[in-house]
């Protein structure tokens, strides 16, 4: 389609109602990629089940895309202190900004899976809530006298540049919001394929910009609840934001190209290519983490008495673990007993000490290596 009339200094108020036309539900480039991203995302559904305990990857895989999520918003933290800070209690430790940051988003994503489990459906209300999580705050939708404009990063050619104004005035965003959660809960109306929705409604969302910040999180954080809804994923782990990043001059052209151009084809095929890819990395990390698991099984049982397929899981449960951790799975509590534990584990080469301060993590070095590969 031909250049729309678009002014990046004006407030986009003339932002479409989902859904765009039928065309994109047949195209065939869009149909194409959508099989190989289906199946690609169906094989990590059925990878997941074989996991012992499957929300383990709530703490790794999940912690993964919570950190890389926030890094495209430049919040930077290491492995290490976010290793090191969920495996404190948050009244434990004194935890940097970015760090308090990168927790908050895995903590919004958590709870809109618990939420969901419940609901079953994805409402302004839960949006709101993720939004909340995120950013610690009681506050809804960016009030209509606001003056927020997408410029942009100080990196980028042409630093501070407005690139964006979202729509703004009295009710719009609200409107919109409705359109949004009404296209993606009513599929009588709107029977697209749920990843075809997916693509066109992260768009959407990240068009209307509803919140004064965080958008780009509580975005991200939908993709994957609403995969989650409707029985795409078992669990919200599926880690795009590394994608996203590694393609990020893309990912803002191709927002830009429907924007302004009404092209929609570019950018769901690079949604469809972020979730065939990153579906094939999650299979791997998977499979990883599967292996990983019975080799240190298999090692540490010839070794010592008392380690079991519980203990196993605990320690591939998080990167950095703590003796207490550990003391609640075997109902062991005396520090003595506890100590000796884990001097067994360090003295076989299945956990590494480090210490910090007054505190001792311990780190299986195993899950770390597969997590940041």
């Amino acid at each position: 389609m031909g250049e729309l009339k678009f002014d990046r200094q004006k407030p986009y108020n003339e932002l479409p109602l989902l859904p765009p036309g039928k065309d994109i539900e047949n195209n065939p480039a869009i149909l194409k990629r959508l099989v190989s991203a289906t199946r690609a995302l169906a094989t990590v559904n059925g990878n997941l089940n074989r996991l012992p305990n499957p929300l383990m990857l709530i703490n790794t895989l999940a912690l993964q895309e919570a950190k890389t999520s926030t890094e495209i918003e430049n919040i930077f933290t290491t492995e290490d202190e976010l290793y090191k800070a969920i495996s404190l209690t948050r009244n434990e430790s004194n935890l940097n900004p970015a760090t308090k940051e990168v927790l908050k988003y895995r903590e919004a994503l958590w709870a809109g899976y618990k939420e969901l489990q419940i609901n079953h459906k994805i409402d302004t209300n839960l949006i709101k809530r993720i939004f909340n999580q995120i950013k610690e705050t009681d506050s809804g939708y960016r009030p209509p006298q606001a003056q927020v404009v997408i410029k942009r990063g100080e990196s980028d050619f042409r630093s501070g540049e407005i690139i964006y104004t979202p729509p703004r005035t009295e009710g719009l965003i609200e409107t919109l919001m409705e359109n949004l959660v009404e296209y993606l809960n009513n599929d009588d109306l709107y029977n697209a394929d749920p990843l075809l929705k997916m693509c066109v409604s992260h768009y959407q969302f990240e068009a209307i910009h509803p919140f004064q910040d965080g958008n780009g999180r509580t975005g991200r954080i939908l993709n994957l609840l609403y995969l989650f809804s409707k029985g795409l994923l078992c669990q919200p782990v599926l880690y795009m934001s590394k994608f996203i990043i590694l393609n990020k001059e893309d990912y803002y052209f191709k927002l830009g190209a429907v924007t302004q151009r009404n092209s929609w084809e570019s950018w769901i095929e690079f949604m469809l290519e972020a979730t065939e890819k990153t579906s094939l990395l999650t299979n791997t990390r998977i499979n990883e983490i599967l292996a990983q698991m019975d080799s240190t099984l298999e090692h540490a049982k010839g070794k010592i008495k008392w380690y079991n397929k519980e203990v196993n899981e605990a320690i591939f449960s998080q990167p950095y673990i703590k003796p207490g951790t550990l003391g609640e799975i075997i109902g062991k509590t005396s520090r003595t007993t506890l100590t000796k534990y884990m001097n067994e584990l360090v003295s076989n080469n299945i956990l590494r000490p480090k210490k910090d301060g007054v505190e001792v993590f311990y780190i299986n070095d195993d899950l770390v290596r597969i997590l940041e590969g």
